[in-house]
């Protein structure tokens, strides 16, 4: 289990052309104070990706010579990322950049098994080029990915753009699914943005990029937000049924829990992205007040549908000594 100050790990995946480097490049000119660490899986000898995206990461690997998930020795892909999580000052994010060849199962079944306290596995973004998606086999893919990312959207008509849609909806009916243009995605959908004091009378080279560039040029795909809270107990059972069993396009989830006595007066932090799921016991403050207040981030979901599931999970009568031992295996 990965301990509460890990760093996460996000593998991006996708078929040669369809924006994993442009994601990557986007993700880190708009980082607005997130420190992103990269390792880079590029199929080649020569790492033409690592040289687009030098200057502007934070911390950066590179495995030149082989795909992360097949050629490359398991070993070494963890001991790269391991070395990567305990950069100073700490990183946020790290990003695993898959080559065009990487199977998405295999890669997230390397990170996702990583036995490694300083970071954990944070769920695979699916890149999907709209405009060659009939050409390409991507069923499995679809399938083990937490994220779609339909990129070049706007090289599509609308009748096209839906066709692509639904036709990732049949194959993971539940999965999120993002349009985006030139991999334009909010990091705040990825991570949270942390909240850092800024140098006395300086601002960063992407604070200034920012503010300064027209809007256009920073235009991000949509995402919702739904916010849930109660000052009653929940049901342990009844959460984890509703994790297991999630609204369509939910990605992430964040939040303090209060499980009443099933949890022994402790309140937990829930940390949900895609399938991969936290939960960290901390002391509730003397004047705090006892509440659950949860936030939940994702796509065309429903938001009376994903608050009514969650009214569903309040407790109705007094849990017995075994509800909370199912939050516990996620907990650190």
């Amino acid at each position: 289990m990965a301990a509460s100050g890990s760093v996460p790990v996000l593998a991006v995946a996708g078929h040669l052309g369809a924006g994993k480097t442009t994601l990557l490049n986007h993700l880190l000119r708009n980082s607005r104070g997130v420190r992103i660490g990269a390792l880079v899986n590029d199929f080649g000898a020569v790492n033409i990706d690592a040289m687009l995206i030098a200057g502007q990461v934070d911390a950066m690997a590179s495995l030149s010579n082989g795909c992360i998930c097949c050629a490359v020795d398991a070993d070494e892909a963890a001991d790269m990322l391991g070395k990567l999580a305990a950069v100073k000052p700490r990183l946020d994010l790290i990003v695993v950049e898959a080559s065009g060849v990487a199977e998405p199962s295999a890669l997230a079944r390397t990170l996702a098994t990583a036995d490694d306290s300083r970071y954990h596995y944070a769920g695979l973004v699916l890149m999907v080029d709209a405009v060659e998606f009939a050409r390409g086999d991507l069923g499995h893919s679809v399938r083990v990915a937490d994220l779609v990312v339909l990129n070049k959207a706007d090289q599509v008509s609308a009748d096209e753009l839906a066709a692509v849609t639904a036709k990732v909806r049949e194959l993971n009916p539940r999965v999120p699914v993002l349009p985006t243009e030139f991999g334009r995605v909010d990091p705040a959908l990825l991570i949270d943005v942390p909240e850092r004091a800024p140098r006395a009378g300086q601002l960063s080279l992407d604070e200034l990029l920012w503010d300064t560039h027209d809007h256009d040029h920073h235009e991000h795909a949509a995402y919702q937000s739904v916010e849930f809270t109660t000052d009653r107990a929940l049901d342990p059972r009844r959460l984890m049924d509703f994790l297991r069993d999630r609204p369509a396009g939910l990605y992430r989830a964040k939040g303090f829990i209060d499980f009443g006595a099933a949890g022994s007066g402790r309140k937990f932090l829930l940390q949900l992205v895609g399938r991969s799921l936290r939960f960290s016991r901390r002391r509730w403050d003397s004047a705090e007040q006892r509440a659950t207040t949860l936030v939940l981030i994702g796509t065309d979901m429903c938001a009376d549908t994903v608050r009514s599931a969650l009214q569903d999970c309040v407790s109705a009568e007094p849990p017995d000594e075994q509800a909370i031992l199912g939050v516990l295996r996620y907990a650190d």
